[in-house]
């Protein structure tokens, strides 16, 4: 139990921690328990558009939406996102791009990747319907940060323990662990509105090894806003491997 309130407690910024007081061991575990934050934030981010949907045009919910997971997670991803961008765009060696990702401010490469990212993101939601935008988030979320929590079992932590953000590193997942992870990526994707979107599950997949291997040659291992800008990329591949079989089905 204390796992999975770690997990809620360290993704969100809703105030799980005022149920129990968690052992600080346990927040090492938490990326194994990722995709079943996905099931919370996707969820509420689902029930906003929904509701908002109501009383407004699809393109307006669907921007609440997205506000919805950047107020329930704190911009958790999104700062890890723009972390990644200005140390990889910027520094040329290991040491170089750990020191820029490790400060607070941000830089001209996280905020035009943030830019391009956010409007990715919106434009290619925008472009599926209502009827099946909801199960698509509903399904992406926790099948992405499934498919990005790989990368602590895949490499190993960057920095040293007393270096890290969170002043944590993430233990590798025990055989139990891989397989709540896995189960609790996979049940998401039965909201896929049929099989055909389906076929958006290699986009992730693929990009989850180009880009955690690209990662390897340049720092040697893994950090928090690795872990944060691969889970984002991850789900705007699957909602860009949607659009396209949206569209290429009409």
């Amino acid at each position: 139990m204390y796992s999975i309130l770690s997990a809620f407690i360290f993704f969100t910024r809703l105030p799980f921690w005022r149920l129990a007081q968690v052992p600080s061991e346990y927040f090492k575990h938490v990326v194994s328990y990722w995709p079943l934050v996905g099931w919370l934030t996707a969820g509420l981010s689902v029930l906003v558009l929904y509701i908002s949907s109501l009383m407004l045009p699809t393109n307006i919910a669907l921007l609440l939406a997205i506000i919805t997971r950047l107020f329930i997670t704190g911009c958790l991803h999104e700062d890890g996102l723009a972390d990644f961008f200005d140390g990889f765009g910027g520094g040329n060696t290991k040491d170089r791009i750990l020191s820029i990702m490790k400060d607070s401010h941000i830089g001209s490469y996280g905020v035009i990747g943030l830019i391009f990212y956010f409007g990715l993101l919106y434009t290619s939601l925008n472009s599926l319907p209502l009827t099946i935008l909801g199960s698509v988030m509903l399904a992406a979320d926790p099948f992405s940060k499934g498919v990005a929590s790989m990368i602590i079992n895949k490499l190993p932590y960057a920095r040293k323990e007393e270096e890290a953000k969170s002043k944590t590193i993430y233990n590798r997942m025990s055989h139990k662990e891989l397989i709540i992870c896995f189960i609790s990526a996979l049940i998401p994707l039965l909201w896929l509105p049929n099989n055909l979107y389906l076929l958006a599950i290699p986009f992730p997949i693929i990009l989850f090894f180009l880009v955690s291997s690209y990662i390897n040659k340049q720092i040697q291992g893994y950090t928090g806003d690795c872990c944060g800008a691969l889970f984002l990329l991850c789900e705007l591949s699957f909602y860009l491997g949607t659009a396209i079989i949206y569209q290429t089905t009409l």
